[in-house]
């Protein structure tokens, strides 16, 4: 039977040798990973920032994990450089240098003095401190990885947008957009200090903007969350399209005060005209309703001397949302003088459109030589007198057309009858 011990059955010269070479490769693979975590430029930042809140506390942790991840491979080094030693006495090991190494290899054998947690020492197997660095290894990393994410990706966003930033209250000052006269000098006032705060923010405490991935285990698994930084984005877009807004106006604010001049214009002839119309209607047509026409839009007229100020003294941000409203009022002001006039002289339309039927009719009956007949001549007379005298009763008048068409609608069927008759006989 084997030898056995706390640490198991003696190993034999093979499986040590394999024990060993196995050791020998995880020595080099986490000796490079510490040398990687050394030269991290993450890590190197940590180290030489002032950092505050979240960030401080979680690298102060991290770099007493470092210091026990170090401690951790000295005396992971230590043993394995022991049991290498007790394998190099013999070519042939002896039964006490294998069960020796059999308990250095597999046994409870490495002990790893306090580097902080709290301990005087912490007693390992060789797997088992492998184990331990991995892990101290990963929770360190995590910390220099996301840091380094928030580091390489906020503050350089940070800085175009604090830029961009920069020429658009330039511009703003240019065209009179101005904090505490306009809004969108206000916006700029208050994202300017919001990015400033925000850039300081990232610096100090960059883990405080980091979202870790759900359910990842890699190391820095997550992202930064541009929360705030897409909010500032989103509204200084919105300062600089209504300063767009401006510039526009200041490029064709002559141009469009000239066309609402010209609107305003068409829009007080047209009412004239109505007016006018209205006392025409009123002198010629009776025993009707004629709507009362409004006087000129003052108003507006008020708005656009204001409006051509606002342009005299380049105030383009006063300007841009008067010519705009403006515009939209003019406009409705001539199609409410159009719709006036129409309504206005709707009574004269219809008028005329009597006088037209009037004479299409009696033309009608000339040509079938019934021009003469003394009943439509009464009464195209009758008809005639009263859509040409004033004041019209247009309803009396209508009646009048249609008791000449209807006469003229007999006329012309008894003169088919015979014609129709003689046809037949033939």
């Amino acid at each position: 039977m084997g030898v056995t011990d706390p640490a198991g059955p003696v190993m034999d010269r093979d499986e040590v040798d394999r024990a060993l070479a196995r050791l020998g490769q995880e020595h080099e693979a986490i000796e490079t990973s510490l040398l990687a975590l050394q030269d991290h430029a993450g890590r190197r930042l940590l180290e030489g920032a002032a950092l505050t809140g979240v960030t401080e506390e979680r690298w102060q942790a991290a770099e007493a994990r470092i210091t026990s991840l170090w401690a951790c491979f000295d005396a992971y080094t230590a043993a394995l450089r022991g049991a290498r030693q007790i394998r190099a006495r013999r070519r042939w090991s002896s039964r006490e240098d294998l069960a020796q190494l059999t308990g250095l290899l597999r046994g409870e054998s490495v002990t790893v003095p306090d580097s902080g947690t709290g301990r005087l020492s912490e007693t390992f197997t060789l797997s088992a401190l492998v184990d331990r660095m991995n892990e101290l290894y990963a929770t360190s990393l995590d910390v220099i990885v996301a840091a380094d994410a928030v580091w390489s990706a906020l503050p350089a966003r940070i800085d175009l947008l604090a830029e961009e930033l920069r020429r658009t209250r330039q511009l703003a000052h240019s065209v009179g957009v101005r904090p505490g006269e306009h809004p969108a000098g206000d916006d700029l006032e208050r994202i300017t200090r919001t990015l400033t705060r925000l850039r300081e923010d990232v610096v100090s405490d960059p883990l405080a903007f980091w979202v870790p991935a759900a359910g990842s285990s890699a190391p820095g698994g997550g992202r930064p969350d541009t929360t705030v930084y897409d909010r500032e984005a989103r509204a200084l877009e919105d300062v600089r399209r209504e300063i767009d807004a401006v510039l526009t106006v200041r490029q064709d604010a002559e141009a469009r005060l000239i066309r609402l001049r010209d609107v305003l214009s068409r829009a007080d002839r047209t009412l004239a005209e109505a007016r006018a119309a209205r006392g025409e209607v009123l002198a010629k047509i009776a025993a009707t309703e004629v709507p009362v026409v409004s006087g000129p839009p003052t108003a507006l007229h008020e708005q656009l001397a204001t409006a051509a100020e606002y342009r005299r003294q380049a105030r383009w941000h006063r300007l841009s949302p008067l010519l705009e409203d403006l515009e939209r009022k003019a406009e409705d002001e001539l199609l409410r003088a159009r719709e006036s006039l129409t309504e206005v002289t709707a009574p004269l339309a219809v008028r005329a459109e009597l006088r037209g039927r009037l004479d299409a009719y009696r033309a009608k009956v000339a040509r079938h030589g019934l021009a003469e007949d003394s009943l439509l001549v009464e009464r195209y007379d009758v008809a005639r007198r009263m859509l040409w005298s004033a004041p019209c009763d247009l309803r009396v008048a209508e009646q009048a057309v249609l008791r000449y068409q209807q006469a003229a609608a007999e006329m012309l069927g008894s003169a088919s009858a015979p014609q129709d008759r003689g046809g037949d006989q033939s």
